[in-house]
């Protein structure tokens, strides 16, 4: 079979020498490869160094550090961005686009979608995305601000805030947007292919496609294009061959600059990021592309973190940086099934293992798996990439992540049903929980809906779900495009509270980590505002007390926010310069609003003394993220199943 060559790009400055290029090669079949088992569901959405010398020899080995971008360095010339366009409002797009307009006034950010009620929602404050914090940085850069004087008792002084006028726009203008934009970003949805060559595997670009050719038809010369949505890689050099096809006559400079974020901390994603990642090329206009696009970054992020590498580089590294979380997951989900056969205590495991340098703490938390619209897709992306690279043995290895993520759900299924004398015929199921994660209301491939799948094929009299971040439609319309089967959804019910899913219910079983179902939550202590205001460096202290021509820039308002809220005794306050504009009252009978009212927000906490008088004789608790405490609901009567908890058996 004749495997074509991808077209490589030139490669940036490397620390250790590249693998050679024609090792790299793409290929259309898939062989006997079956996708199947780990696929039939998927959501349609986004070195060590080795120790040289005398093995008796100390030595301190320097930490290897990627090339950042120097913004002072004369030989790279940084052109003046006035205008952005973001291809694409959803998760990705929306959330970036607010977070770069919200820190550089002085650019126009358009954000530009098809979907017209999307683009409604964003221009409501209603946004479509839910994410701590986000309303507030929109709502700043997409309404402008009031001038406001702020006294400053600690300091004997009053600081002034002028006015703030908006600069960022949600809209169905596609061409007219791209048409203006000195640099335009494509954030569209990349989801797994379902259909033809690859399907169940690789990562389909149809829509991509479609935004780049209307980019390439509208975009004005020597615009910096953008590739943000997860892809494969070599991405980039179809943009690149699409633009050239329309274009052949202008020249672009195409970019890869993947997103970090993790939905429910997206906003502290956007602002505190771990670094910045830019892929491009080592020629004279790549570097310059790269320089401009990284000074746009540089409004808030320190130069340090803004890293550059080659474009096949940049691509990957979002891939495998997903992989690799996945991989901790189900590592220690693994550890969970030993632990409970032995008589272990996975906390336990975790918290010893955390204090590794070399481990951390991070994603070492035990559960029933990761759901979501990114780990599993980019998973098998990876892994489509390794089988067509003939690497049949690393295709194998990240494929295993994902069985075992499986194997985890249907390890938990199973106890349930067991503990349950092995029927549910005639019981009523509670689920806590319906969120891929907690503090996000996306439900796209939830480990619920596989869980109550299973469940629901039992028999039971009822499956009662209740998730305090989602509506109640939203929960309807995924549970429905999973099950298909009509007497199985007649099964199935969906509650705004908590009390309804558990009256008579045999068993509660926890799927999301939400901060609700742990119980009433210990209040927060603020620090004193003597204490903020050390922690405020002498350049912040300057732009707020004098006036300068510079200005503060947002990231003192917000130091001067917690400041003010400090003095004042209050945590929770959405405004506390009362700086924001107003927003417009939205119409009678919204239905955001509404929802709104029944929604759970963290003040309703499950009182579990409550649901052990409104549950039936069988009080099971299935505790899937190790939320609750065990101890004190025994003595309150229920019988506990926790995850990787062996000691209580």
């Amino acid at each position: 079979m004749s495997i074509p060559q991808l077209p490589l790009l030139p490669e940036m400055p490397a620390i250790r020498p590249p693998t050679p290029e024609s090792s790299v090669v793409e290929s259309s079949a898939l062989g006997d490869w079956d996708f199947s088992p780990t696929t039939s569901r998927t959501s349609n959405t986004s070195p060590p160094v080795s120790r040289t010398g005398s093995p008796h020899g100390k030595f301190l080995i320097p930490r290897m550090k990627l090339p950042s971008i120097d913004l002072t360095a004369d030989h790279v010339p940084i052109a003046t961005v006035k205008n952005i366009c973001f291809v694409g409002a959803g998760f990705v797009g929306g959330p970036t686009a607010a977070m770069i307009a919200y820190h550089n006034p002085q650019i126009t950010v358009n954000v530009v979608d098809l979907n017209a009620e999307r683009i409604a929602s964003w221009n409501s404050q209603h946004l479509p995305v839910h994410e701590i914090s986000l309303l507030k940085i929109v709502r700043i850069a997409r309404d402008g601000t009031r001038e406001c004087t702020v006294p400053l008792s600690s300091a004997g002084r009053s600081v002034h805030l002028p006015p703030r006028q908006p600069n960022l726009f949600f809209s169905t203008s596609v061409i007219e947007a791209v048409a203006k934009a000195d640099i335009v970003f494509i954030c569209v949805n990349t989801p797994t292919k379902m259909y033809g060559v690859g399907a169940g595997a690789s990562a389909d670009l149809s829509a991509l496609e479609s935004a780049t050719i209307s980019i390439a038809r509208n975009a004005k010369p020597g615009a910096i294009i953008v590739e943000k949505s997860t892809v494969p890689c070599g991405t980039a050099k179809m943009i690149s061959a699409i633009l050239s096809q329309y274009r052949p006559d202008n020249m672009f400079e195409v970019l890869s600059n993947p997103e970090f974020l993790a939905e429910g901390v997206a906003v502290e994603n956007l602002m505190y990021p771990d670094r910045v990642l830019i892929g491009g090329t080592r020629t004279a206009p790549g570097l310059s592309a790269a320089a401009t696009l990284g000074s746009v970054y540089a409004a808030w992020v320190p130069t340090g973190r803004i890293l550059t590498v080659n474009t096949f580089s940049s691509e990957l590294t979002k891939l495998i940086a997903n992989a690799m979380l996945a991989q901790r997951i189900s590592s220690i989900n693994a550890v969970s099934a030993l632990c409970e056969e032995l008589g272990a205590d996975v906390e336990n495991v975790c918290s010893a293992i955390g204090t590794d340098t070399r481990l951390g703490p991070k994603f070492l938390h035990a559960g029933v798996g990761f759901g979501g619209s990114c780990f599993e897709k980019d998973i098998l992306n990876l892994s489509y990439l390794a089988r067509t690279l003939y690497l049949d043995e690393v295709a194998d290895y990240w494929l295993s992540i994902l069985n075992i993520n499986r194997y985890q759900r249907d390890r938990f299924t199973q106890t349930v049903i067991r503990k349950l004398n092995g029927t549910l015929r005639g019981k009523k199921i509670a689920i806590f929980g319906f969120a891929f994660k907690d503090r996000t209301n996306d439900t796209r491939n939830s480990v619920a809906v596989h869980i109550i799948a299973q469940l629901v094929a039992e028999q039971p009299r009822e499956i009662a779900v209740f998730d305090p971040g989602c509506q109640v439609e939203e929960i309807e319309e995924e549970i429905r495009n999973f099950i298909k089967d009509p007497i199985q959804m007649s099964r199935i019910r969906v509650y705004p509270s908590w009390k309804d899913p558990v009256d008579q219910a045999a068993a509660v079983c926890i799927l999301t980590p939400w901060d609700n179902f742990r119980g009433p939550l210990p209040r927060v202590v603020l620090p004193s505002p003597n204490t903020l205001i050390r922690r405020m460096d002498g350049p912040t202290l300057s732009r707020l007390l004098d006036g300068n021509s510079s200005g503060p820039t947002e990231m003192d308002i917000l130091d001067l926010e917690r400041l003010i809220l400090s003095q004042k005794g209050m945590v929770d306050v959405d405004d506390p310069l009362y700086r924001l504009s107003a927003q417009s009252p939205c119409e009678k009978g919204c239905k955001h609003c509404r929802a709104a009212e029944i929604v759970g927000n963290g003040d309703d906490p499950v009182e579990w003394e409550e649901v052990a008088k409104l549950m039936g004789e069988s009080t099971w608790v299935f505790d899937g993220r190790n939320v609750v405490d065990s101890r004190k609901l025994r003595r309150l009567g229920f019988k506990v199943h926790s995850i990787g908890k062996g000691l209580w058996r």
